[in-house]
């Protein structure tokens, strides 16, 4: 995952993740259990030999298994990681579902589980209740006056509005034991600028579908004589993407760290309500703010108050609405999903309900959920061997940053300490969230999203003035994922990522260290890469590197950037290298510190032989697998237009073709596709 847009070990410890069979030459390892997958941890059946690994090597470990294969109607890609977030979501249901039998007293986890899950299933209950939990809010958004009274009902806790000035609570980067307010901006219904602003490929159709989407969702609020309303909603969406920054530049940490005194905030537009906005956020008192688009808030906070408030109203109304529209009648559920399902992720039909009240049952109660989780799924066993695991890792980065030629001593001295820094979070919490203060109740599906929504912000408010808790965590202990945190330097692993086939005990070693160890390298390295390096051992935002280092590692990274950038997943539409730089680099680096590990823990040893598959080609192979995905064309360009992450398939092919031991490995020659000069091939770590 993208970084956090929320002790060497002896070659004996490692003999739990070995395999047990020899081959020619191969040495013999302990005796383990039956793996998962295969003979050895790998899928061969999903081998494609009609494909040369060095024309393409995704669809080479992968292409007969993604040539049998389709997406379900419910999804937008189907691979790896969905079959695991399925596999979990069975799980979760199965905990759920024993909860909501059991019952539990009053105000215990169990009943709220059960509660909550229960409600949210109940469509026929919601039909019922028609637009009534939201006459309210609709009433009083018809009613506004004034642009104070526009941000008053937008600061409100339980909103949940999209709106062109956004006031969260974070961590400070500068100084990462405490939280500060930050300023950043918003207000968009299409995931970013360009879907405002390009007229090729699909974009201008999208937009008429997504004022059309508006016109049919006021409709079904009462409104009356809708499409000029909901063309004036896309109009001013286009007036607010113009003032966007380019995704790519959002990257850019020091870019987006602006620390400013709330005279200095209120001077970026002297004809906002600042005051009215902040005292609705419950912000009245702070004084200190982190400001991210410097450049793009004033203009938008002048940009709020040129726009007349009748627009402002069947604008809130739409993104109320909108927010809100999994716990609302079908019709308007039906609505929601038939542009941001269909129409712009190319999902054919909605996921079940039981899909999307346990996704939802994740969102407000799930370290509740994962406290029964772990208890089931992931013995302390697991967590020890991922930690172990870990640490060789460490010990790989360690050897490879002793090896750079590019960065100098005197930089080296703070990486080592970054790296020795470098804290694991494995599996689960130490210490889980208390939900005694959230309310709630049986029944009312639409009330328990608000009233969470209330607690959250509370919750985020309280920690202001207090020092930041670096025990939290940001993923549920079921998620099907991991993340790098810069701010508290850490490296964090849900027990649901670590399941066959990125982690199995009983797998061969070289296909642990290519799947989970390419992961683990992966997140190890965003703090190193071209955004996590900006931060110090102590999470730190300030430049520590050499000046000569800087102009190397950034001429090193251009050169990824650049062949990132050659890759076209659709006709005419190229990767952008820039925006998908600090995984790319994670990637790349992640997977070379990974092959470094694999070695040490061989400790001199020839790997075995195995189905006629070396232990390299193992180690690359798992890799491939790990990554295995098919994507409907508008989600891949949504990927591409939007995300950090390359592409699946880029995410491989990108990777391989820069290390030498691939194309020993697969006997890559010139002429092959992928084949990269080893000049040009890009090392960083």
């Amino acid at each position: 995952m993208t970084q956090f847009t929320r002790r060497a070990v002896t070659a004996s410890s490692l003999a739990l993740l070995a395999g047990c069979a020899t081959g020619a030459g191969g040495a013999t390892a302990p005796a383990r259990g039956r793996p998962a997958i295969g003979t050895f941890g790998i899928d061969m059946s999903a081998v494609d030999t009609s494909v040369r690994p060095g024309d393409d090597f995704f669809q080479y470990v992968n292409g007969t298994w993604l040539n049998a294969n389709t997406i379900p109607a419910d999804r937008v890609s189907w691979g790896t990681n969905e079959m695991l977030i399925v596999k979990a979501e069975h799980d979760v249901r199965a905990i759920i579902e024993e909860a909501a039998l059991a019952g539990g007293s009053p105000g215990t986890n169990q009943r709220k589980i059960a509660d909550f899950y229960n409600a949210y299933l109940d469509q026929d209950t919601i039909n019922a209740r028609g637009i009534e939990p939201i006459i309210a809010a609709l009433t009083e958004a018809r009613a506004l006056r004034t642009h104070e009274d526009v941000v008053r009902f937008v600061g409100r806790p339980g909103a949940g509005v999209t709106f062109p000035i956004s006031i969260s609570i974070g961590l400070d980067e500068g100084n990462p034991d405490r939280y500060l307010a930050q300023i950043t901006h918003a207000g968009l219904g299409m995931p970013e600028r360009e879907y405002y602003r390009r007229t090729d490929r699909q974009f201008p159709e999208l937009r008429t579908q997504y004022e059309a989407a508006c016109a049919q969702m006021l409709t079904l609020l009462g409104f009356d004589d809708t499409a000029p309303k909901a063309r004036a909603i896309v109009r001013l969406e286009t007036a607010i993407a113009e003032l966007h920054w380019p995704v790519a530049d959002r990257r850019e940490r020091e870019r987006t760290y602006n620390l400013m005194t709330r005279a200095q905030v209120q001077a970026l537009s002297r004809r906002f309500p600042w005051s009215a906005y902040l005292d609705a956020r419950g912000l009245s008192g702070e004084n200190e703010f982190v400001v991210a688009e410097l450049s793009a808030i004033g203009p938008l906070a002048d940009l709020v108050v040129a726009t007349p408030v009748e627009t402002w109203r069947y604008y809130l109304a739409w993104h109320y609405t909108r927010t809100k529209a999994h716990v609302l009648p079908s019709p308007i559920d039906e609505v929601n999903f038939g542009f941001f399902g269909r129409a712009l992720s190319g999902q054919p039909q909605q996921r079940e309900r039981w899909q999307r009240a346990i996704q939802a049952s994740n969102t407000v109660l799930g370290e509740a959920i994962g406290q029964l989780y772990v208890a089931r799924h992931f013995p302390p066993e697991a967590k020890a061997q991922v930690l172990e695991l870990v640490e060789n890792m460490r010990r790989a980065y360690g050897e490879r940053i002793d090896q750079l030629s590019w960065m100098s001593e005197e930089t080296k001295v703070i990486a080592r300490e970054k790296l020795a820094s470098f804290r694991p979070k494995i599996g689960y919490p130490d210490r889980w969230r208390d939900y005694s203060g959230l309310d709630i109740r049986a029944g009312d599906a639409f009330g328990n999203q608000i009233r969470y929504a209330q607690w959250e912000w509370a919750y985020d408010l309280a920690r202001l003035g207090r020092p930041s808790d670096r025990e939290e965590w940001f993923m549920v202990p079921h998620a099907v994922n991991a993340y790098y945190n810069p701010p508290f330097n850490e490296i964090v692993f849900p027990a649901g990522y670590l399941q066959p086939p990125l982690f199995d005990p009983n797998a061969d070693t070289a296909v642990n260290y290519g799947a989970i160890g390419g992961v683990i390298g992966h997140e190890m390295g965003h703090g190193f890469d071209d955004q996590g390096a900006k931060s110090d051992a102590r999470g730190v935002l300030r430049d520590w590197w050499n000046a000569e280092d800087v102009t190397r590692f950034r001429a090193v990274t251009d050169r990824l950037a650049d062949q990132y950038s050659q890759f076209e997943p659709l006709p005419g539409l190229h990767l952008n290298g820039r925006l998908s730089l600090g995984e790319n680099i994670g990637d790349c680096g992640g997977l070379q510190v990974a092959l470094h590990a694999y070695r040490i823990a061989l400790n001199g040893a020839e790997p075995p032989v195995l189905e006629g598959t070396t232990g390299l080609q193992r180690f690359f192979m798992a890799r491939a697998q790990h990554r295995k995905q098919l994507v409907r064309e508008q989600q891949l360009r949504n990927q591409v237009m939007t995300g950090p992450h390359s592409p699946a398939r880029y995410r491989i092919n990108g990777v391989v073709r820069n290390m030498d031991a691939w194309y020993e490995a697969f006997s890559v020659e010139p002429g092959d596709a992928l084949y990269l000069p080893p000049e040009e091939r890009v090392t960083i770590w």
